[in-house]
């Protein structure tokens, strides 16, 4: 990898000042050092409790509020902030271990046709709410799985460009379509099989993420068909 390579890691968070110190702490301990950690505020309604999480990071931390406008929002926002060449995401509530970049750079350094790498990642039961009514009927799985989301995710900026923007009009749902997108133009990706992240089960985000991901999921497979559908039609696309 060329010595340019430059990390900017953007933690997106919403009323989430319970887990953000530990899921900053993962990316401040990263054996392969972030060039800049910026934290975007998604309109946070918790008296200040979360900014004054990240601001006590100093100038390790470079924090963003914004109105309240979605997950989707709050990442793109950090990617118009970040200067780095490189973008990885972390939910304020899932942590990464301490060699998650690490181990990606080399991917990276590896093959230098690649634009993306992922990881494998665990699920937990927050230890806040575990036992209690929050997560009753609610698992964790025992075993690692791919992590398919932003939270596992390093790629480059250029390729963060080809397959564009994060959807802004969807609740839980946004990075499927954007793999989706990432996928249908020929994403240069690999999955590493080391878990590096850990995604917490919480309070707040089961029961309505569950509903909410039946209904955006339909509208993500229909567009990302209708996609697909007009790229053949078009002349030279294989279409009849």
């Amino acid at each position: 990898m060329t010595p340019t390579l430059a990390i900017s890691t953007v933690v997106t968070t919403y009323n989430c000042a319970a887990y953000l110190g530990e899921a900053l702490a993962s990316v401040l301990a990263q054996t392969h050092a972030a060039a800049e950690v910026i934290v975007i505020d998604d309109g946070s309604t918790d008296d200040g409790a979360t900014a004054r999480v990240a601001q006590g990071y100093g100038e390790r931390v470079r924090y963003f509020y914004q109105a309240n406008g979605g997950i989707g929002a709050a990442r793109n926002a950090g990617a118009a902030a970040a200067q780095g060449t490189h973008l990885a995401w972390l939910d304020a509530d899932d942590y990464w271990t301490a060699d998650k970049l690490e181990r990606q750079v080399a991917a990276l350094a590896a093959d230098p046709a690649l634009e993306a790498v992922f990881a494998y990642m665990q699920q937990f039961i927050s230890p806040d709410v575990a036992g209690t009514a929050a997560v009753a009927g609610l698992e964790a799985p025992a075993e690692a799985m791919p992590g398919r989301c932003a939270s596992s995710l390093l790629l480059t900026r250029a390729a963060f460009e080809r397959v564009g923007a994060f959807a802004t009009d969807m609740a839980v749902s946004e990075f499927l379509d954007w793999y989706a997108r990432a996928t249908e133009i020929g994403l240069r990706a690999v999955m590493l099989p080391e878990v590096l992240t850990g995604r917490r089960i919480h309070a707040s985000n089961n029961g309505r993420r569950r509903q909410l991901e039946r209904a955006e999921y339909a509208r993500v497979l229909k567009a990302s068909l209708d996609r697909r559908r007009a790229a053949a039609n078009k002349p030279g696309g294989g279409g009849q």
